[in-house]
């Protein structure tokens, strides 16, 4: 703190030249409204609950100087044991393994009583240490890193109107005097500052956490809705036609019976479908997706892809883009395929009167890239920047339903992903729109490529 008042500055151990009484108060009292006041920018910036103890005490530590080093340890009722949150002058991440129970060492004990505890010489705080479990011992003495043991510490316990939460210990190694009595009246108010934001911080998770859980139960139920919504449709189709079917007062030529059997499959179809994109998106949420790369060729791929729902779809024209020379690619073909059909789902959903439908491929530097575009309505800015969120579907603009789970390109996201591609879409309303997704040009297939140009 080089710009500091002669007030503020650490009085130099070594020289005769004490300040006067009135001066040295003076100074702590300036320290005191220094301390105060940084602390209050912290709390006024709004700190996370991650950062904000952290902050809280390195702010202390830099401008209360009798305290050079400290940790602040918050109480985990899930194993009932202190664990350290924060530190300055030690080495934190050699503290993390500790868990102090209530009445262990120091901190334990201030926990424990709710009292502040002051231990005044060297002596006092190896008594109070001679205490802790021996791990916990050994793992202080670490994370030290062998500096100047403190002359003397302070412990203050973090108590709030609803609980204590933690402890705050406070050491002096340098500091002529040390820290004492005068000083425990300001550090008890500081630690009340810090638990005050501990439980304000607590606080806020479980009311996050709250909110989560109110969200996840409205999204479970608007999916539930969502899902009954969608299968009533093709299930309203299956029970009708197969009833007629099986009306013996009524008898239909069989060209009427296969097209009503058409029907039947068609809807039983998109049930499956609905069925297979839940399940799919259950399995990648657990981390059970699994990809088999092996070598491919996109262009065949993609031509049996298009061939499969143009069957489906003879109101649209589809035109494949793709070169001669289009490389070979490591993939899994299986999941590639599922992409294509993904993206080309939504193009014919989303083209309702027909139209081209244009798939093309671009080879890069380091990647190839795929498009899908339609010549249909088009989205807004607003549903293009959700498109890849799971359950949800643009709505129409042109007054007919469109069947889906809402969950075909998510899925793709998290298949072309896993690939070390990138997906995503641009759109203009009333001019279509365009899905592009790529997957880099790495692994065997291309450094047998590379050899055979060489």
């Amino acid at each position: 703190m080089a710009t500091q008042s002669a007030a503020l500055r650490k009085p130099d151990p070594d020289s005769n030249n004490s300040a006067a009484p009135a001066e040295s108060q003076e100074g702590i009292r300036d320290q005191k409204l220094l301390t105060l006041f940084k602390m209050a920018h912290v709390l006024a910036r709004g700190h996370t609950p991650e950062c904000g103890p952290s902050r809280l005490l390195d702010c202390l530590i830099e401008a209360f100087e009798p305290a050079e080093a400290g940790i602040l340890l918050l109480y985990d009722p899930s194993d009932g044991c202190l664990r350290v949150e924060a530190s300055v002058g030690y080495d934190l991440s050699s503290l993390k393994p500790v868990h102090l129970l209530p009445g262990e060492g120091p901190c334990g004990r201030a926990f424990e009583t709710g009292q502040p505890e002051l231990y005044a010489s060297p002596e006092a705080i190896a008594e109070a240490l001679a205490g802790m479990a021996p791990e916990n011992r050994e793992r202080f003495r670490a994370a030290a890193m062998n500096r100047e043991k403190p002359v003397s510490a302070v412990c203050l316990p973090l108590i709030t109107d609803q609980s204590t939460t933690g402890t705050l210990l406070l050491e002096s190694r340098n500091w002529p005097g040390g820290l004492g009595p005068a000083d425990l009246p300001f550090l008890q108010a500081i630690s009340e500052i810090i638990a005050q934001f501990v439980e304000s911080a607590h606080l806020a998770c479980e009311r996050q956490t709250a909110l989560a859980l109110d969200e996840g139960r409205r999204l479970k139920t608007e999916l539930i809705s969502n899902l009954a919504h969608e299968m009533r449709t093709p299930l309203t189709s299956v029970k009708g036609y197969s009833t007629a079917l099986l009306m013996d007062e009524v008898s239909f030529s069989p060209e009427t019976q296969r097209e009503f059997l058409q029907f039947i499959d068609e809807g039983c179809d998109v049930l499956q479908g609905l069925i297979e994109d839940l399940l799919e998106s259950s399995n990648i949420d657990a981390g059970l997706m699994r990809l088999e790369p092996q070598p491919v060729r996109v262009p065949p791929l993609v031509q049996s892809v298009v061939g499969e729902l143009a069957h489906h779809s003879s109101e649209h024209r589809f035109l494949l883009d793709f070169t001669d020379d289009f490389p070979i690619v490591d993939a899994d073909p299986d999941r590639l395929a599922q992409v294509l059909r993904n993206l080309l789902d939504n193009a014919i959903k989303y083209s309702p009167e027909g139209g081209l439908i244009v798939v093309r491929g671009e080879v890069r530097k380091d990647e190839i890239l795929v498009s899908v575009a339609d010549q249909g309505v088009g989205l807004t800015p607003e549903h293009l920047n959700r498109l890849f969120e799971k359950f949800f579907r643009a709505k129409s603009s042109f007054g007919r339903h469109v069947v889906g789970s809402g969950l075909g390109l998510p899925i793709s996201r998290t298949i072309v992903e896993s690939h070390g591609g990138r997906i995503w879409a641009e759109s203009q309303m009333g001019e279509g729109t365009t899905l592009y997704f790529t997957l880099p040009l790495e692994g065997l297939s291309q450094e047998l490529a590379e050899r055979e140009e060489r």
